[in-house]
């Protein structure tokens, strides 16, 4: 799987330095392709433990937490009662 980040739009990059979100966009529209390209990080059709994602967002953004709250809250991640998280949304690269 790519980086995240490693094709990214330009009304994008102020938002993103050195691989790392350093703020959220306060637009929803400009949020919500950020919050595409952080889906990207997860493979599609895999399911993953609430420790795995909290590493793989820590990784992205200092308030993981609240990373994650606006995956599920868009959508773009699914969520069991247990803990398992999957991607539910988002753009797919096509190779």
């Amino acid at each position: 799987m790519d980086a995240p980040f490693s094709n990214l739009p330009d009304r994008l990059r102020p938002f993103v330095r050195d691989g790392r979100i350093t703020a959220l966009p306060a637009k929803r529209a400009v949020r919500l392709l950020l919050l595409d390209q952080v889906a990207q990080a997860f493979e599609p059709g895999r399911r993953y433990p609430e420790s795995e994602v909290t590493e793989i967002l820590k990784a992205l953004y200092d308030d993981h937490a609240t990373l994650r709250r606006y995956l599920i809250d868009e959508d773009l991640m699914s969520r069991t009662p247990d803990g398992t998280y999957w991607r539910s949304g988002g753009t797919v690269p096509v190779r």
